[in-house]
């Protein structure tokens, strides 16, 4: 029997336009029945999940981290699985679940994969595969543009962030957690449910998706040079052994500030503070490469 699919691709996402037809071909030869729907507005993949909700077994996202959270609240509700296709610049989610950049392969993850259960992170009622950060993170978002995306692919985020870090300021935050208030002055707090984010940085060294823990880590520096040495260890999460990086773990996690500060989640500006953050356990299925 044929799985019956909602293919959603973001027509805007860098490698979108040129390789949407060798996908399609590629999923129905491995058994696929679409159902097409493109969509110029991430946003708009809530209303066209639910839509289909009732004729279809997954929904296959084509795209970067962005249009995978603006999908992530109907997935939850509808509780279909989802199969990915890494379209995006960063591709987080897929590199944190072993999903290739090459779209042959994804696609055969898509159609003989095992399914695998994942948490999500939720923040003032929004759901998050990643991380949700404010901070230079929130900065990055703001000045990243798609262009420079389409131009320069990952190394965006590197040229982005460095002219960012030099224009950085510590703020002042409360952080709650596991029965503990920590006040804190920080240029960057992160909390990750998953494991990369930002094109290939790690959260902590060990963390994982399906962990049922939520990773905060605090960076907490004066002067903007003082981050140039941490960023090679914020490739493998070794930044949090720094001085100047505080880093804990929880199930919820709060984080106030003087003012609402934006949140930034999986590479978009969702929410502010105050924030409330917990890990949801096991809220997704994903279609993941097989153990065998």
């Amino acid at each position: 029997m044929k799985h019956r699919a909602l293919l959603l691709v973001n027509h805007h996402a860098r490698q979108a336009q040129k390789r949407l037809p060798e996908v399609k071909r590629l999923l129905e030869e491995l058994g696929l029945n679409l159902i097409e729907e493109s969509t110029e507005q991430p946003q708009h993949l809530y209303e066209v999940i639910k839509r289909h909700q009732h004729e279809v077994d997954l929904v296959i996202v084509g795209g970067g981290d962005g249009t995978l959270n603006a999908a992530v609240d109907a997935l939850v509700e509808t509780q279909l699985t989802l199969g990915i296709l890494p379209l995006g610049t960063a591709n987080d989610l897929a590199r944190t679940l072993g999903i290739p950049n090459s779209l042959p392969d994804a696609c055969k993850i898509i159609a003989n994969g095992e399914v695998r259960r994942i948490d999500l992170g939720l923040v003032n009622g929004k759901h998050f595969f990643n991380v949700a950060s404010c901070g230079l993170s929130v900065k990055i978002t703001q000045r990243l543009t798609k262009k420079a995306k389409r131009r320069w692919g990952i190394l965006a985020y590197l040229i982005t962030a460095l002219q960012v870090i030099w224009e950085s300021r510590p703020f002042s935050a409360e952080i709650r957690t596991n029965n503990q208030s920590i006040r804190v002055k920080t240029v960057q707090i992160a909390v990750g449910n998953g494991r990369y984010y930002g094109g290939g940085m790690a959260v902590v060294p060990d963390a994982t998706i399906d962990d049922q823990r939520l990773d905060l880590y605090s960076l907490e520096i004066e002067r903007w040079w003082q981050i140039i040495p941490l960023l090679p260890a914020m490739r493998q999460g070794r930044h949090i052994h720094s001085q100047s990086v505080r880093a804990f773990s929880g199930q919820e996690i709060e984080v106030y500030t003087r003012k609402p500060r934006p949140i930034n989640t999986d590479g978009e500006i969702t929410t502010y503070t105050p924030a409330h953050f917990r890990v949801i356990p096991n809220a997704l299925s994903v279609l993941v490469p097989s153990n065998e």
